[in-house]
């Protein structure tokens, strides 16, 4: 029998954050040679630490960028310009280390040499796309509002709202749910690095005032909500200086705070080619049209791959006994309204172009803008019409 009464919590992280700074560099190295060669392979790696960024992995390109730019440009924009914040972006040492992919991994991602003569999967794997009728953008509540919440705490910070904030922060969001449905917020948790001189009470003010109740909607709290504001008191040394960061350590944070499921492989720094990454947009724009659609409150799609094999081994849709049609139909439905061949998921999506860097902080999924097309509804009708079929 299904847990019907529940709390769950979700956590995200800000752009500050060690892992976070890794993401968006893995990233912005990836659409740099995107944005001159659209064909580019890439799979780059970063590490941080006091003073150091460490960015590897393997690529082929045509593209010529200059790596330790692009690496203090991004540390740049996320704030980092002073070595009393825990990292500076002038004066941090970039060490690059990227070699060229695998040719045996190529034969068989590339049409023109695989067997098949068609764009084989870049590795196996299994990856997942979930969509729930809760928060805005057919997202769970959870990982939503932690996301904005994060996004707030950044905001605040520049544009002066909260100036002694500082990039690295962390936040979290817990709901209770009755009968299987969310009713209220439980707790509130918001960890924020800062300047030296703040009192601790300023801190609790501020962000309570300027980030909590500016974000989350005045129903989901009550008088049992419980907020956590930077409760160790000091949160002074942070980002790099205070911890180590690695590209892709923040999977679920990525995805969907915990609900549905996750195959394990991480996306920043990967382009297209890596189904670990453009599956899982596919997955979800699957996922998320038969939730928009009214086919069912809640939907995960898995697929599975074999590495250099264009068609999936295995397509799943679970609805969790919220499909308003019949399963096995829906099931067909999505297999003939979306291809899961890498070329297809590709060319659908418009994935071989540098959108990528925004996707690094704040989540994967149920953001807006023209990059994020996994997050469009535009086939729904055609959903409807092949259930009907």
């Amino acid at each position: 029998m299904a847990l019907k009464d529940y709390f769950f919590t979700s956590e995200s992280v800000t752009e500050g954050h060690p892992d976070k700074i890794c993401d968006q560099v893995s990233d912005a190295v990836l659409d740099a040679m995107l944005a001159q060669d659209p064909k580019s392979r890439v799979a780059c790696e970063t590490l941080t630490t006091t003073g150091v960024v460490v960015v590897a992995g393997e690529v082929t390109t045509s593209a010529q960028v200059d790596i330790t730019s692009v690496v203090r440009e991004t540390i740049k924009k996320i704030g980092y310009d002073d070595s009393r914040k825990g990292f500076d972006y002038s004066s941090c040492s970039v060490l690059v280390s990227l070699g060229k992919q695998s040719p045996d991994i190529s034969l068989g991602v590339t049409a023109e040499t695989s067997a098949s003569k068609e764009q084989g999967a870049g590795d196996q794997g299994i990856m997942f796309g979930y969509a729930i009728n809760e928060a805005p953008e057919q997202m769970p509540h959870t990982i939503y509002w932690s996301h904005r919440l994060a996004e707030r705490l950044t905001k605040a910070r520049k544009d002066g709202t909260l100036g002694f904030l500082r990039p690295d922060g962390k936040t979290q969001v817990t709901m209770e749910y009755i009968d299987g449905k969310p009713r209220r917020v439980d707790a509130i948790v918001v960890s924020s690095q800062h300047s030296e001189d703040v009192s601790h009470q300023k801190i609790i003010e501020g962000i309570r005032e300027e980030v909590i109740l500016k974000t989350i909607p005045a129903e989901w709290i009550d008088g049992k909500t419980k907020f956590h504001i930077n409760p160790t008191g000091r949160f002074v040394i942070g980002g790099p200086m205070g911890d180590a960061g690695l590209t892709g350590r923040k999977i679920i944070v990525d995805t969907y705070g915990g609900h549905g499921a996750h195959g394990g492989g991480a996306f920043s720094g990967k382009d297209p080619s890596k189904v670990d990454r453009s599956a899982c947009y596919m997955a979800r724009y699957a996922a998320k049209n038969v939730v928009a659609a009214g086919l069912a409150d809640r939907c995960m799609v898995q697929v599975g791959y074999a590495i250099g094999v264009a068609e999936p081994v295995s397509l799943m849709v679970e609805t969790f006994g919220t499909a308003k049609v019949d399963e096995d139909k829906l099931q067909a439905a999505v297999r003939e309204v979306f291809s899961f061949k890498p070329a297809a998921i590709i060319s659908s999506l418009k994935l071989l172009r540098p959108i990528y860097s925004p996707t690094a902080a704040y989540g994967h999924f149920g953001r807006r803008g023209e990059g994020f097309t996994w997050e469009n509804t535009d086939r729904t009708e055609e959903l409807k019409r092949a259930c009907k079929a």
